[in-house]
């Protein structure tokens, strides 16, 4: 999940989430349609800098306010995407984006989530190529990580899953990918108090070293600290406003960006990886 980022799925704020009420959507006070999506351009460029090639979802103002963060709708393996399906209600009509799209580049489809399973991306850390941690938490549940194990399994994945926390509850919502966001193949960041306890053995176990986010940025933050997102081994993109993690990055011999998303990513709880599905890493 950190090699050098090559191609990417994102969508433009700009047209997701104009008129989109901060009620009905969850969003804080801070959130501005408009400086949400410059926000969000600047963002852009800077994965473009990195050398990604970014894929668009169309930009039309379809009322889907948080298909801008296309990271939870699919996931890509080696062997094509798997379509997943939306814990939040009001996203379940995301998935048919991300599919349109997929074959609009030729990208096969592997698998589907349907029925009752529910699987989010945000709750999906790869440790490897053919390991997949997922957090069983209220946006995943057990049905939807039985179906992913089922597609992936042929294909040489091993699935294991692992209870979150309700944390701040229900609507606030915490994923497995709140509380870890890999740095390099040895290397990530994290709230360890909020890690599921297997997983955190799994890790050790692993000798993957643990680079501990400061606790009151990710309280303050809601875990939006913790949100970011490597373009390369060790090299990272984060959200402005949180220098105490951005140190303790830089400590660990990481290259660190930051960019202002006060409109965008602490009022609408979800950060860089949350805006990006990766399609393509190598």
């Amino acid at each position: 999940m950190a090699a050098p980022l090559k191609r990417v799925l994102m969508r433009s704020a700009r047209g997701a989430m104009r008129g989109a009420d901060p009620a009905r959507w969850h969003y804080g006070p801070s959130f501005d349609a408009e400086k949400a999506a410059a926000q969000h351009a600047h963002f852009a460029r800077l994965v473009a800098a990195s050398g990604a090639a970014v894929e668009w979802l169309d930009d039309v103002d379809d009322g889907l306010a948080d298909s801008v963060f296309t990271h939870d709708p699919s996931l890509m393996t080696d062997a094509g995407a798997v379509i997943l399906s939306m814990g939040k209600a009001l996203r379940r009509a995301e998935p048919a984006l991300h599919e349109a799209t997929y074959a609009r580049l030729g990208i096969p489809i592997l698998g589907r989530i349907d029925g009752d399973g529910q699987v989010e991306g945000g709750d999906c850390v790869w440790l490897d190529r053919t390991t997949l941690v997922v957090g069983r938490g209220v946006r995943t549940n057990q049905d939807g990580i039985q179906q992913l194990a089922n597609i992936l399994g042929p294909i040489g994945v091993t699935v294991f899953g692992f209870d979150l926390p309700l944390w701040q509850g229900e609507e606030a919502c915490l994923h497995l990918m709140s509380v870890i966001s890999p740095l390099a193949d040895d290397l990530a960041l994290a709230h360890s108090p909020l890690l599921p306890a297997p997983f955190w053995q799994m890790l050790r176990a692993r000798g993957i070293t643990l680079v501990e986010g400061d606790g009151q940025e990710f309280a303050a933050s809601h875990g939006l600290s913790l949100n970011v997102l490597p373009t390369a081994p060790r090299d990272v993109i984060m959200v402005a406003g949180f220098p105490k993690t951005k140190a303790a990055m830089e400590a660990a011999g990481c290259t660190v960006q930051t960019f202002e998303a006060d409109a965008l990513c602490i009022a609408c709880e979800g950060g860089p990886t949350c805006l990006t599905r990766p399609i393509l890493r190598r």
